[in-house]
C-alpha cells in the first residue's frame, strides 16, 4: 500500500488552517464574550433595580453558591475546567463591583464605639461587594512601627488623634473601599469633615452589655484599660454620643444581629429611609 505523502505512517494529518484565519476566529470569540459580558452586567443591574423595588434581600451569599455550584457542574470533565473556572471566578468579582456601584457613591466609613463590629462588618462587606477596604488603626500602626498601646504609652493620645487624623485625609484618595474608623475617629469635628467628602458614614451602636462581652478578651484598647465593665463603658458611651450621632448618615443597631443583616442594613437603609435614620 502506497503511504499518503508527507505523512509518517501512511496516517492522513488533518489540514492546518492558516494563522490569519485562525486570529480572525479568535478576534469573532472576543467580540462575542464582550457583547455577553455587557449582556451579564445589564443583567446584575436589572437585578439591583428589581431587589430595591421590591425589597428582596440585596446579599444572597447562598445564590452565589448555587451559581458556583452549577458552573462547576457545566465545566466539569472540560479540558480546560480550571481555566474556565478561574475566568468566572474573575466575571463573578466584577459582577460584585458592578453591583456595589449601583449601591454605593463612594466610601463606606464604618464609625462607632470599640467593640460595635466595625473590623467584622468591613470584612464581610468587601467580600460581598467586592469593595476594597481598609482598617484605619491598622495604617497607624503600620506608620508608626508599634502598638497602638505603645503609641498612648510613648507619645500620648494626641499624637495618636494626629496620625489619624492625618490617615483619614489620605484615604480622600480611595474610591470603592469599606473604612473601618477608630472608636474616636469622629469626637474630632475636621474627621468627620473629611470622611464626608469621599464617604458615607455608617454609625455602627450596640449595647454596653453587648460591647464587653466583644472586647472583655482583647488588651489592644488603651482607653478601656481598668475600665472593662458595663458601668464605666456606658458612661464612655455617653459622652461620645453626641458627636457619633452628629456624624452619621446612617444608624444600625448591631446587637442580636448577624453580621449579613448588619450588611444588608447599611446597603439598603440609605435607599429606602435617606439620612440619619435609625435601626
Amino acid at each position: 500500500m502506497q503511504k499518503a505523502a508527507g505523512c509518517p505512517g501512511g496516517r492522513e494529518r488533518k489540514a492546518m488552517r492558516d494563522l490569519e484565519s485562525i486570529r480572525r476566529e479568535v478576534a469573532e470569540c472576543d467580540q462575542e464574550i464582550l457583547r455577553q459580558l455587557e449582556r451579564r452586567m445589564n443583567c446584575v443591574n436589572e437585578i439591583i433595580d428589581y431587589k430595591k423595588a421590591t425589597g428582596v434581600p440585596i446579599l444572597q451569599p447562598n445564590q452565589e453558591k448555587r451559581q458556583q455550584k452549577a458552573l462547576r457542574a457545566l465545566a466539569a470533565g472540560n479540558q480546560y475546567e480550571d481555566e474556565m473556572l478561574n475566568i468566572f471566578e474573575s466575571i463573578t468579582e466584577m459582577s460584585k463591583k458592578v453591583q456595589a456601584k449601583a449601591l454605593v457613591h463612594g466610601n463606606i466609613a464604618l464609625v462607632g464605639f470599640m467593640g460595635v463590629g466595625k473590623s467584622t462588618v468591613c470584612t464581610l462587606l468587601k467580600q460581598m461587594l467586592a469593595m476594597d477596604s481598609v482598617e484605619s488603626d491598622e495604617i497607624i500602626v503600620q506608620r508608626a512601627g508599634m502598638s497602638i498601646n505603645d503609641i498612648f504609652d510613648h507619645y500620648g493620645e494626641a499624637h495618636f488623634r494626629d496620625m489619624e487624623s492625618q490617615v483619614l485625609k489620605d484615604l480622600g484618595v480611595c474610591h470603592q473601599t469599606v473604612i473601618s474608623c477608630g472608636g474616636g475617629a469622629v469626637l474630632r469635628p475636621q474627621n468627620v469633615e473629611t470622611l464626608r467628602q469621599h464617604s458615607r458614614i455608617v454609625l455602627l451602636t450596640a449595647s454596653p452589655e453587648t460591647i464587653l462581652s466583644r472586647v472583655k478578651d482583647n488588651d489592644d484598647r488603651p482607653k478601656l484599660r481598668g475600665k472593662k465593665n458595663v458601668h464605666d463603658i456606658a458612661a464612655m458611651m455617653a459622652v461620645r454620643e453626641p458627636a457619633y450621632i452628629a456624624a452619621a448618615d446612617v444608624i444600625v443597631n448591631t446587637d442580636n444581629k448577624s453580621v449579613l443583616q448588619i450588611c444588608e442594613e447599611i446597603i439598603t437603609r440609605p435607599i429606602a429611609f435617606g439620612k440619619g435614620q435609625n435601626a
